[in-house]
């Protein structure tokens, strides 16, 4: 006698978040023949800005767009001249100065995530899905609730949800912690052409000008517009002590922190266009590891949420994504295996790259972090 309950959905493998380690997992297992269904909040790839510039390396990033056969799409959105980088003085003075190809490209985090996305079966990323928990049912399966309140069960589970996970406790009770730097987030729109002094002083890569536990970060965009970090060593709750509903006066309490800069890096704040965005950055604790539990894993900020000073971030999230996909792959018997694979190779290679953001912030927000930068860098000065 039928009851009138629904069996709820089930998938072999599913992968929470739509960022780029979850979409360069889904589209490897495409490759190989197996079907992941993509479970993303957000309503549709357009919803929200997904980031800035990224440089991808040789061996993680781009070995991991190998893997998932784009390539070549890859290097049809390569950002011309974008690896240049420059290091500065408070005063302007340009203290380093490369426009060498180091084989680590720039290209635009949402050009990127486009081509991972069109890559992928119509259908695979389910938008507006956003995952509240999910709970083991034994077996290695588990069961996973949406905000609407409808569940689905699945033999794989994948956390690519990012710094503050739902499928995190699942495997391990650690918390990003605050790592001491703030960000606010600026941009000069059309900047040849609006702001020529200061578009020509930071020139067309990333440039850094760093001093005193402060400075800025910056990118020449794709659109031609500076996109700039402005970066203190502060309190956690210091973002919290500025209003952000009202631009003008934050720009003024944070201006008064760069007092006798350069004034072409202080158009960076003072000439600000559009929205400011405060930006902690946080970290999972170096060495981050689980207890292999089955059916389930990690990758990206959900496995080694680090700081961005060492530009590893997206890079070692890209490469966690096919290298758990490759992974499942070769043992199609038996998934399970795979991720122990995945997971023995992971470990020690995210502590070391979380050690070495570590390191990077020590060194931009320390002592003498023009000088150390300028030595990293090779030294060459104008």
């Amino acid at each position: 006698m039928a009851t009138g309950k629904t069996a709820p959905t089930h998938h072999p493998v599913t992968v929470v978040g739509a960022g780029l380690g979850g979409l360069v997992a889904a589209r490897v297992l495409h490759v190989h023949g197996i079907e992941a269904a993509v479970h993303e909040r957000d309503a549709s790839p357009t919803a929200r800005p997904q980031g800035g510039m990224l440089d991808l390396h040789e061996e993680s990033g781009q070995t991991a767009l190998r893997a998932a056969g784009l390539f070549e799409e890859f290097r049809a959105i390569i950002h011309p001249g974008g690896e240049e980088c420059r290091v500065l003085d408070p005063d302007g003075t340009v203290r380093f100065k490369d426009t060498e190809e180091t084989g680590r490209p720039e290209v635009d985090r949402n050009d990127l995530r486009r081509v991972l996305l069109d890559s992928l079966p119509e259908g695979t990323v389910r938008w507006g899905t956003k995952v509240t928990g999910a709970r083991p049912l034994g077996d290695g399966r588990h069961e996973v609730v949406l905000a609407d309140g409808t569940a689905f069960t699945t033999d794989v589970l994948i956390g690519a949800d990012g710094a503050w996970s739902r499928i995190r406790p699942l495997l391990s009770p650690a918390v990003p912690a605050y790592a001491g730097v703030s960000f606010v987030e600026t941009d000069l729109h059309e900047a040849a052409v609006r702001h020529p002094a200061t578009a020509e002083l930071l020139g067309g890569g990333m440039m850094f000008a760093l001093a005193d536990g402060k400075g800025f970060l910056t990118h020449l965009e794709t659109d031609c517009s500076i996109h700039a970090y402005v970066a203190f060593k502060v309190p956690e709750d210091w973002l919290g002590e500025l209003d952000f509903t009202r631009p003008d006066a934050v720009k003024e309490a944070l201006l008064a922190h760069f007092e006798g800069w350069d004034d072409r890096l202080r158009a960076l704040i003072a000439d600000a266009d559009g929205a400011l965005t405060p930006r902690p950055i946080h970290a999972l604790p170096i060495g981050h590891r689980w207890a292999h539990t089955p059916g389930v894993t990690l990758l990206g900020d959900a496995a080694h949420l680090m700081s961005p000073f060492a530009g590893e971030g997206a890079n070692a999230a890209l490469q966690d994504g096919a290298e758990l996909a490759t992974a499942l792959a070769a043992h199609p018997d038996s998934f399970d295996t795979g991720l122990l694979a995945y997971e023995q190779a992971l470990f020690p290679r995210a502590e070391h790259t979380a050690a070495d953001s570590a390191r990077g912030l020590d060194l931009l927000f320390g002592p003498n972090a023009t000088e150390n930068l300028v030595a990293l860098m090779g030294g060459r000065t104008e």
